[in-house]
């Protein structure tokens, strides 16, 4: 394959998933781990892409989102893992409602293709399926926060209470007995909105967010129907989401092969 061929290629791949692993470019292309290198580093040049730790993400008529950017490769192969145990439950033909989450981000990836009707306020989500043929988009609107590309605020709300969707992702800052937290209040408004819009509830959260409080009060554990997260999760914390009468799926995060010199 010619560098020009391999690189549109590549270049395709981070397009169409937003966010890509090293070594899952490395797998699918059969080249070299320097080779993958040399080409991104040419996309980066030109300003298709954007290297981060471990990965790449696509920054074609994309700015430049801070938080997102930064959140994105943390947990990623946990996250990945819990995305596919989440998408598996997501059937053609759905109405699907997603946040703005990294987490979230990444099951909207595996749903890119598929016949399905989306409803986000997330901009990198939408973007996602900008060119899905077999996909319908609804973007809610509002006030865009300029760090993580999620819109924001009662526009968005006041659309929410308008909607029904079959399912709605959500991911989450913090979780503990009393409930799911996240860091803004406007954000936290809006997910209740976005609970209130749906048949099912899926909560994607990696076990790391277990335990641990956020800024702003989202719902309590018995407003979700699924949780689903990584092996990582602790037997008492198990219990837990059972005891809420949630059911819980748990997602076995790969071990990361070590990176080749």
């Amino acid at each position: 394959m010619q560098n020009h061929e391999r690189r549109s290629r590549l270049l395709d791949m981070i397009r169409i998933r937003g966010f890509a692993a090293i070594d899952e470019l490395v797998r699918e292309l059969g080249v070299s781990e320097s080779t993958v290198r040399r080409d991104l580093d040419a996309l980066e040049e030109h300003g298709s892409a954007r290297r981060t730790h471990g990965g790449v993400l696509y920054s074609g008529g994309i700015p430049r989102l801070p938080e997102f950017d930064e959140r994105q490769p943390t947990n990623w192969a946990a996250k990945r893992a819990i995305a596919a145990r989440a998408a598996a439950v997501i059937h053609d033909g759905e109405t699907v409602l997603l946040d703005g989450g990294t987490t979230t981000y990444e099951v909207a990836r595996l749903l890119v293709g598929r016949s399905l009707q989306i409803v986000t306020n997330s901009l990198p989500v939408a973007n996602l399926f900008a060119s899905a043929a077999r996909t319908d988009v609804v973007l809610l609107g509002g006030y865009v926060s300029p760090r993580t590309g999620v819109c924001l605020g009662p526009y968005a709300n006041e659309l929410l209470g308008r909607l029904h969707v079959t399912t709605t992702v959500l991911s989450a800052a913090g979780i503990t007995a009393e409930g799911l937290f996240n860091a803004h209040l406007l954000l936290a408004e809006t997910e209740q909105a976005m609970l209130k819009a749906a048949g099912r509830v899926i909560v994607v959260a990696d076990s790391s967010k277990f335990g641990h409080k956020s800024l702003t009060f989202v719902s309590a554990l018995d407003a979700i129907d699924l949780f689903v997260s990584d092996d990582g999760l602790s037997a008492d914390w198990r219990e837990t989401i059972r005891s809420a009468d949630a059911d819980l799926v748990i997602a076995e995060t790969p071990s990361i092969p070590a990176a080749v010199s």
